[in-house]
């Protein structure tokens, strides 16, 4: 008799719905203790949060196939997970949250809700004059899923939309292009992924090609921002921003950042919301579906 693949669910198979067929499941929740049939697994959905995992358990899976992750970003996953083993990023799950916030950062910050909030807190009515979106060009630098997912929600607002990736495609600006296109955005969204390439593509360069008064909102990765040199435009004055993600992360107690004026701080909440988890359940349960009749799996990462 032929053995059914081993999957280990970060919760009970139940969350999923109708889970496939001629597969065998076990689960612990985040932070528990691992199957103690860990050398059987086939398939592994690690928990939402990493530090819920020890890396070293990829080591003790020798039947391990498949790692599942449920975030859209794996670089926190790649360096732990065994050569020939295939790693499949969370994309979809996030999309709808992500670019809620996206956009609730963007308009919070032009229309000044944190300064109401805090006028509020001493009782002050503290009427403004305020910058809207409405007019403004809004630079989506990676334009992926969730960039899309960010286009589809700023597009009601009568903003125009610039598409920036890594490569150039119709209708998409190459990062190369970026020289050109940031002086005249009114809205920068970080939302490129984050690789050693992309790391500190923020830069003070590129903080100071932006336009003045100018909004950056990253939404991405924390390490895709120089924070330094952040800090520094931040204090001068001339741009604002608003940060879902920061370096590092979490912010501890006394950073400057903190303190830092025209910023928005958010505690990567991208993708915590009601949407995560039916979008969740849904895509592990068709990556199921698909390796319980050998089928490709999607969203499959490239490895080193």
């Amino acid at each position: 008799m032929s053995r059914e693949p081993l999957i280990w669910l970060p919760y009970e198979p139940s969350e999923l719905g109708e889970v496939p067929r001629g597969l065998h499941y076990v689960w612990s929740p985040p932070g528990a203790p691992p199957p103690d049939d860990l050398g059987e697994v086939d398939f592994v959905v690690p928990p939402y949060a990493f530090g819920d995992v020890d890396p070293a358990v990829f080591g003790r899976m020798p039947r391990l196939r498949v790692v599942q992750s449920l975030t859209a970003g794996v670089e926190h996953l790649e360096p732990h997970v065994p050569d020939g083993v295939l790693l499949c990023n969370g994309g979809g799950i996030h999309d709808a949250s992500t670019a809620e916030l996206a956009l609730t950062l963007i308009l919070g910050s032009l229309r000044g809700i944190p300064e109401f909030v805090r006028a509020q807190d001493r009782g002050e009515w503290a009427w403004e004059w305020r910058p809207a979106l409405a007019d403004k060009r809004v630079l989506i630098l990676g334009h992926g899923r969730i960039g899309a997912a960010i286009e589809a929600r700023l597009t009601p607002f009568e903003c125009e939309v610039v598409r920036v990736a890594r490569t150039a495609r119709d209708g998409v600006h190459a990062v190369a292009d970026l020289p050109v296109l940031l002086p005249r955005a009114d809205v920068v969204v970080v939302i490129i992924p984050s690789t050693p390439a992309t790391r500190h593509l923020v830069d003070a360069g590129f903080l100071a090609a932006m336009k003045d008064g100018a909004l950056l909102v990253n939404v991405a990765r924390g390490a895709i921002v120089d924070t330094d040199a952040l800090v520094s435009a931040l204090h001068e004055g001339r741009i604002q921003a608003a940060l879902d993600v920061t370096d590092p992360e979490p912010l501890p107690t006394g950073h400057p950042l903190w303190s830092a004026p025209h910023l928005l701080v958010s505690p990567h909440t991208g993708g915590s919301s009601t949407a995560m988890w039916p979008r969740a359940h849904r895509l592990v349960r068709e990556q199921l579906a698909r390796f319980a009749a050998g089928e490709p799996l999607a969203n499959q990462m490239p490895r080193a």
